[in-house]
């Protein structure tokens, strides 16, 4: 037997783990991210658990967490699919006779104009994007605002929220640069902040105003905080506004850009729900880009940068993370910088691509395939609004619960005042107590929503994230299910 080479005796006791926990990046460690949080984790538990026979008083896990709404049986759009599927396998456009009747002409033509110069779908793209795709998004961004839009200055990515995250990147150079954030606000971005090491500046929304952006205070928010020291440098907006559903009115978005324009911020909006704007006469949506070029050459080189995706919409195609971002009066230099970040991920997701212009750019009145592209999409619209409408009004009558009707978006964000005895079993689990109350609901009836503590709120109030998103031949008995809890729940805890 060979001898153990001196001070190798214990090398296998001593030795101790690389890659752990406490040897991690710490802004890891401290990124929550709300929707895909405690609960969800619970709703996936007792999913299992409802699989492996279990029984419960409910057959089925309901994810009103999450604006997925092909997880909750939305239908996807016809054109679309059947456009994704032949650019997926083109062979089968080889000869016509064979997909003749399976497949309009105009799907066709689009699946053959997407693949035009570009071979297969398994093959990378340009790292911003397909260029023919860029300037299609361009034509789509000028035909919404009337004014120009440089391919140059978009990037395709996967999802908005990796848009977002690739700029966050760029924008905060060391922990002192602040970003101003809503509150209550979508959890990416106190997660990006959180990642990249940035202090958050929040500003509240104005629950007692429908939500609306009181600019006054939020110059106070910005004012404190560079008295403080932070380099404040950029402000989110959330348009129309997740969690809360609101769709910003013209004016009120002309004062947010004044004040960024005085005050030296960068303006950073997410859009993605601009197709999700149920009364567009009485409210509709203003992207802020078009305020922007409206206010004249005063602001031309006003910094902005807007975020779009093709999840929400009545599109609704999560799953394919397709995305873009638009840089207005942007350093040129920032662009290149961008341009180099993204190339180290090589390119987005190339079905994702495909699917934004074909989101954004549709069939038209006289196509193929307009009639039943126009009946899906007018059909899935007119369904969420009545949803949103017949839960808001479903909210507004249970005991301490007050709801602010949506004017976009798939959610709502309803305030409940909680009994004390309620709020002291939240204190006794370690819990605030909309957590504890969300955590019953899910418990109770298997219906999963996301404490408002996730989101940010004002200090002392309880509220809860919920999309409208449950299908529309249940939503009865989903009501139904959640007066029957939160009467149950309050004479409980009163």
């Amino acid at each position: 037997m060979s001898p153990v080479p001196a001070g190798k005796e214990n090398h296998a006791s001593i030795r101790k783990p690389v890659f752990t926990l406490e040897t991690m990046n710490k802004n890891v460690v401290n990124v929550q991210y709300a929707v895909r949080g405690e609960l969800a984790l619970r709703a996936e538990a007792i999913k299992e658990e409802l699989q492996a026979g279990k029984r419960l008083a409910f057959d089925k896990v309901i994810h009103c967490n999450i604006c997925n709404p092909q997880q909750l049986d939305q239908q996807p759009i016809t054109f679309f699919r059947q456009v994704a599927a032949l650019t997926e396998y083109p062979e089968l456009m080889r000869d016509p006779k064979k997909i003749e009747g399976l497949f309009p002409k105009d799907a066709i033509e689009r699946a053959q104009t997407l693949l035009k110069g570009f071979k297969t779908l398994g093959a990378y793209s340009h790292s911003k994007g397909v260029p023919y795709i860029r300037q299609r998004i361009a034509e789509f961004i000028e035909r919404r605002d009337g004014f120009p839009s440089d391919p140059e200055d978009i990037f395709l990515t996967s999802g908005a929220s990796s848009g977002v995250l690739l700029v966050m990147q760029l924008l905060i150079e060391n922990s002192n640069v602040g970003v101003m954030l809503p509150v209550p606000q979508y959890p990416l971005y106190t997660a990006a902040c959180s990642l990249y090491d940035a202090k958050t500046v929040s500003y509240a929304l104005d629950e007692e105003n429908d939500w609306a952006l009181d600019v006054n205070e939020m110059r106070t928010r910005l004012h404190e905080a560079r008295a403080q020291g932070t380099d404040v440098r950029a402000l989110v907006v959330i348009n129309p506004s997740n969690p809360t559903g609101h769709c910003m009115k013209y004016e009120n978005m002309k004062q947010v850009v004044e004040m960024c324009h005085e005050e030296g911020l960068l303006l950073m909006v997410d859009e993605v729900y601009q197709e999700n704007v149920y009364d567009k006469q009485a409210r509709p949506f203003h992207s802020f880009k078009k305020v922007v070029r409206s206010m004249g050459e005063e602001y031309s080189d006003f910094e902005l940068i807007s975020f779009h995706s093709v999840s929400k919409g009545v599109a609704a195609e999560c799953g394919r993370r397709g995305g873009y971002f638009e840089l207005a009066g942007i350093d040129p230099r920032v662009n290149a910088q961008l341009y180099k970040l993204a190339s180290v991920s090589l390119c987005p997701n190339i079905s994702g691509q495909f699917m934004l212009d074909l989101v954004l750019n549709p069939p038209q009145e006289g196509d193929p395939s307009y009639e039943l592209f126009h009946k899906e999409t007018t059909g899935i619209f007119s369904s969420l609004k009545r949803r949103s409408e017949k839960l808001c009004a479903a909210l507004n009558e249970l005991e301490g619960v007050s709801c602010n009707k949506a004017t976009g978006s798939m959610d709502l964000f309803p305030q409940i005042r909680l009994p004390e005895k309620a709020i002291k079993k939240a204190y006794e689990q370690g819990k605030k107590g909309d957590e504890f109350y969300a955590m019953e609901m899910l418990n109770a009836i298997g219906v999963c929503v996301v404490p408002g503590a996730g989101f940010k709120q004002k200090a002392g109030t309880h509220h809860f994230r919920t999309t409208v998103l449950p299908p529309e031949k249940l939503f009865d008995a989903f009501l139904d299910s959640l007066k029957s809890f939160h009467r149950e729940f309050m004479k409980k805890y009163q």
